[in-house]
């Protein structure tokens, strides 16, 4: 049973986040019937689901939000920030519920009965009845029946029906849910007493229903076993039949058909137009049935749930593969076995492809993070009195989920950032001739081997001078050092560097853009600003597609291989001391311009057998180039990354490790942090001369 109940806490979080997805789509667009509909089909399945697997308090809660959303979608109210906010601290109280379900937390349990309350007096406010003080919204539709339609129903479920785990009693509830309902049990199908067997149903039952009910809404409560029973539904009056004196002796005469009932109780619904309507109801049913065949096939087909540590498994196995392949290699090589190069070659092949589809596989779409975001930003722009708006590009755009799950804390402080001191209020945006409402962009794109995500708004930007003057006053740059825009907006990302003016309750003092940094650094990211005074800021963030395999060139410096990521390669070529144009600062003309020239033995203290001719790798960052120079360029390489012991944590120029073939480890160098590390000790350098 616990491994049941699993399936349903993991089903249940799918079926939240699903929730607060379109939740933010319903804000957007109120009065769009289709989000309405998926919000309460959602309801109506956690529902379900939740009361299945006996946790009430979850059923009874989600119970009270499907009824606002079937009051809704049945035009009955319409969609008002009240109805939002109730929506959204729903969707919240929902999570908590998954981790106390039994709200044995004193907070969870007030805020469960407050919340409660709250969707009550929704629905209350807006029907413009009194305010009900019994906490049950089952009262406030008992007290509407007068005036409502009268619904026969006759539910005949499979006698097998309990094995499947569904409890009838829980349907026969829900449908009680729906309005005053009164209730015939038939027991023709009941067999001797020696025959019976207790896990399956003979019972049948008639049911009447007077409310705020539709045929669609019975039809939803019977979803999950219509393929498991038998169900007719009729509309056999337009009022509440069942205050009538008489009626429950007619009701419970289970010798008359509901046509000769429908006489008694004085309707004048016609056979035909009934026998019409049954079978529109059945074709609905089949054709419904039909769908979710249809549905449940192609899914099987085309996806299939995974849990997460399965996939670490997987990866985790074809890295060890990609390790031992190079193994085989290099053996192959030695043996000089023209066959055994062969299949060495063919088991290559077949690894590089079992590689890139279990990579495939590990990467999810950005969009999983966007919905948390849009939440962040509706949520504090209601808090900060501001009108924002949240837009994305790039969506499908896909990352390690590594890579994802490590992102969110980061991009959240960007956020809170640019809500609470880039975007102005209303007011002050007008004065600029600005629309009063704002506007944060996250827009994800692919740009060779990495993932860029820019963060963009169009709030009151950051001035560089004002940077400026702070980094001098705090001694961290001189007042005659020349810095250009980018060397100045990086002065950001220093420890306990802040621009704010103000300590606020959203974002501090704006103090944390350097845990931003180190967050993002820790995934092999690379984070940069730029900004237009009164225009607004950008944040870019570059990104590996993943943090398990690269592909690499294999170079050596004496007797110690190292790595560099191939997508950070430029060009590779000779050259001499000679051909440098500026020795003392080692400068090297390449395609017309001056190149810096680093000496990987100087970064690594490597000292012995320096060779007259460099081997040099051109390595690139965005519009900046540096040469790296080694002894020796051995070739492409599949890397299996592993992260670094603490002896080499301090070396920031180098992001892991891999085990070659012939079981020696080599080092892979971070070019994006030497030419960082180069930037910073010109600037350093400045400010000692």
């Amino acid at each position: 049973m616990d491994r049941f109940k699993a399936v349903f806490f993991e089903e249940a979080t799918t079926l939240i986040n699903e929730l607060e997805r379109v939740s933010l789509l319903l804000h957007n667009n109120p009065s769009d019937s289709s989000i309405t509909e998926q919000i309460f089909r959602i309801m109506h399945t956690l529902k379900g689901n939740s009361t299945m697997f006996g946790f009430y308090r979850i059923g009874d809660f989600t119970h009270h939000f499907e009824t606002l959303y079937d009051y809704i979608r049945e035009g009955k109210m319409s969609v008002t920030d009240n109805v939002l906010n109730i929506t959204f601290a729903s969707v919240d109280h929902l999570r908590v519920l998954l981790t106390d379900v039994e709200l044995e937390n004193s907070v969870h349990k007030i805020n469960h009965e407050n919340l409660i309350r709250g969707l009550i007096e929704v629905l209350n406010g807006t029907s413009g009845e009194e305010s009900i003080k019994n906490n049950s919204s089952d009262h406030k539709i008992e007290n509407k029946v007068s005036d409502s339609p009268t619904y026969w129903v006759k539910f005949v479920p499979e006698k097998g029906l309990v094995r499947k785990g569904t409890n009838v009693l829980f349907l026969l509830d829900d449908l009680s849910q729906l309005g005053a309902t009164y209730t015939v049990s038939n027991t023709e199908r009941l067999p001797d007493f020696k025959k019976l067997d207790p896990a399956e149903i003979y019972l049948s039952w008639e049911i009447y229903v007077s409310g705020s009910v539709t045929e669609n809404s019975i039809l939803d409560v019977f979803m999950f076993v219509e393929e498991d029973c038998e169900l007719e539904i009729r509309k056999i009056s337009e009022t509440n039949l069942l205050d009538q004196d008489g009626f429950s002796t007619i009701a419970r005469d289970v010798s008359l058909s509901i046509d000769d009932k429908i006489l008694k109780f004085g309707g004048l619904v016609k056979k035909s137009s009934s026998k019409s309507r049954i079978e529109e109801v059945r074709n609905k049913m089949e054709k419904a049935n039909e769908r979710s065949i249809i549905t449940s096939k192609d899914n099987s087909i085309s996806s299939i749930r995974v849990a997460s540590e399965k996939l670490d498994e997987l990866m985790s196995l074809v890295s060890e593969l990609v390790t031992t392949q190079a193994r085989l290699n290099l053996v192959s090589e030695q043996i000089a076995s023209s066959e055994l190069i062969s299949i060495s070659e063919n088991i290559e092949k077949i690894t590089r492809q079992l590689r890139d589809n279990t990579f495939s596989i590990c990467l999810i779409p950005i969009e999983n993070l966007l919905v948390r975001f849009q939440r962040l930003v509706r949520d504090l722009s209601t808090q900060l009195n501001k009108d924002v708006v949240f837009v994305s590009e790039g969506a499908d755009t896909e990352l390690d989920k590594n890579i994802i799950e490590n992102l969110a804390d980061p991009l959240m402080h960007i956020f809170r950032n640019s809500l609470d001191h880039g975007i102005e209020s209303g007011e002050e945006r007008v004065k600029k001739g600005k629309p009063a409402q704002g506007k944060i962009l996250l827009k994800a794109f692919y740009s060779g081997n990495s993932v860029i995500i820019q963060i963009r708004d169009d709030g009151k930007g950051i001035d560089p001078e004002m940077i400026r003057q702070k980094a001098i006053s705090k001694g961290l740059i001189t007042a005659d050092q020349n810095l250009d825009r980018r060397q100045i907006f990086d002065l950001i990302f220093l420890p306990g560097f802040s621009t704010a003016e103000k300590v606020t309750e959203v974002s501090g003092r704006g103090v944390g853009m350097d845990v931003v940094k180190r967050q993002i650094t820790e995934i092999r990211g690379e984070v940069e600003v730029e900004s237009v005074l009164n225009e607004g800021t950008t944040i870019n963030i570059k990104l590996p597609l993943t943090l398990s395999i690269i592909d690499g060139l294999l170079v050596k410096i004496n007797a110690t291989h190292f790595v560099i990521p191939l997508g950070n390669v430029d060009k590779c070529f000779e050259a001499n001391h000679e051909e440098f144009v500026d020795k003392i600062n080692d400068l090297i003309i390449l395609d017309g311009e001056q190149v810096p020239f680093i000496y990987l033995r100087d970064e690594f203290d490597i000292k012995e057998n320096c060779p007259q001719l460099h081997q040099v790798v051109v390595v690139k960052q965005d519009d900046r180039r540096v040469a790296l120079s080694v002894d020796t360029i051995i070739g492409e390489y599949q890397a299996v990354l592993k992260p670094l012991g603490r002896l080499y944590k301090s070396v920031d120029v180098i992001s892991g490790a891999t085990i070659l073939g012939n079981g020696e480890v080599a080092l892979v160098v971070d070019p994006n942090r030497i030419i960082k590390e180069y930037i910073f000790n010109q600037i350093h350098n400045e400010v000692l001369q």
